[in-house]
């Protein structure tokens, strides 16, 4: 496994060796060992997650608050997308600031996200098929989300506008300032 750093501190892209031969590939999709050796973040995921979408449909962004704050591991088992990721840690560096990364079946890249990000994707092929595993489990009354679309944060989601889905609940999500004040009045 070889890791690297962003921009966004915490958050970090892992590169799984693959071992490729007539009959296929194996690979080994995480070691806890060698994660917290390269990292010095000791996690433990409780809940695993699959989502399969269509091309164009867009889920995020969203995070859970509080003691239910969520840190994932993400990847595509299929396909590819645009992840992205937004700093709302009030106290970070990056506050505000976001990460695009694309993810696929071809590298099999996953991206390690920390607590305090919001967290989305695009679907950039025919399908995908998404994993998700989490160290905290999901809980309700703790979720929120900002507008995938928000002018402040200018994600450049590579899907065109007419080409793109999203839920009704995604599509009613308030804007980054307003998660903004909430979060600074925390």
């Amino acid at each position: 496994m070889n890791l690297k750093e962003t921009e966004i501190e915490g958050c970090y892209i892992i590169e799984p060796n693959i071992i490729k031969d007539e009959r296929g590939f194996f690979m080994e999709s995480f070691n806890q060992q060698k994660f917290t050796a390269l990292t010095g973040v000791d996690t433990s995921f409780v809940q695993d997650n699959m989502s399969q979408s269509s091309y164009g449909v867009i889920r995020g962004l969203h995070a859970q608050f509080g003691e239910h704050a969520q840190a994932k591991l993400v990847g595509v088992l299929e396909g590819s997308v645009l992840d992205v990721v937004v700093d709302i840690r009030k106290n970070s560096a990056s506050y505000g600031n976001h990460l695009t990364y694309k993810l696929d079946s071809v590298t099999r890249h996953q991206l390690y996200i920390p607590r305090g990000l919001l967290h989305g994707f695009a679907v950039l092929s025919k399908r995908a098929t998404f994993f998700y595993k989490c160290d905290n489990y999901y809980n309700k009354e703790s979720e929120f989300g900002v507008r995938y679309d928000d002018p402040d944060l200018d994600i450049e989601w590579v899907v065109p506008v007419n080409s793109r889905t999203l839920s009704s609940k995604d599509l009613i999500l308030p804007s980054f300032k307003a998660i903004d004040n909430r979060i600074k009045q925390a």
